[in-house]
């Protein structure tokens, strides 16, 4: 397991506004803090993502997303509940907390409880959500180790966490909160 040390040298890069990789359930990801814009700005350069796509956010608890579930009828609650922590991301209506490139075009911001050990302590070291979106330029494959990552970006990147990957063969399963359709299976 990361050092208390390690995780909290890489959360105060985090709210510095820096960009890190860190290694989630399937793939190795890129890390920034959702509300800073210029770290988010610059997540989207390095990927060369569209910013209408969005990003997802992960957390340690499901009350660490409180305040993006606020106004949320109480049972839409349920289903998020019974799915965290887990590899289920929720597309869960935008009640205005989330920053227009953490929400792309879309009405909705993607949620998970993550149940990475080194992730869920990364976010609890840091005090709540983090952006997680794989390792990657675009249309190019996840990285995969973090060798693979510094290959990619080089020193691009601000800090990478070591770790080992959580185990899940895919990515997360996306699920849209108001209808329950499989976006991503």
């Amino acid at each position: 397991m990361t050092s208390t040390q390690e995780l909290q040298r890489v959360a105060q890069a985090l709210r510095a506004g820096q960009v890190i990789a860190c290694p989630t359930e399937a793939v190795w990801g890129l890390s920034c803090d959702p509300d800073n814009d210029e770290a988010l700005t610059r997540l989207m350069r390095l990927k060369e993502r569209d910013p209408a796509k969005g990003v997802i956010l992960v957390a340690a608890s499901i009350t660490q997303f409180a305040p993006w579930l606020e106004a949320l009828p109480l049972a839409l609650h349920a289903p998020l509940a019974a799915s965290w922590p887990g590899p289920n991301t929720w597309l869960v209506p935008d009640n205005g907390r989330s920053h227009a490139l953490v929400r792309g075009a879309h009405q909705s911001v993607a949620l998970r409880v993550t149940d990475h050990p080194v992730m869920a302590a990364l976010c609890k070291a840091f005090g709540g959500p983090l952006v997680s979106t794989s390792a990657n330029r675009a249309a190019e494959p996840p990285a995969m180790s973090a060798d693979e990552v510094r290959s990619i970006f080089g020193d691009e990147i601000n800090a990478v966490l070591e770790g080992e990957l959580g185990g899940q063969t895919r990515p997360s399963t996306i699920r849209d909160l108001a209808s329950g359709k499989v976006l991503r299976a």
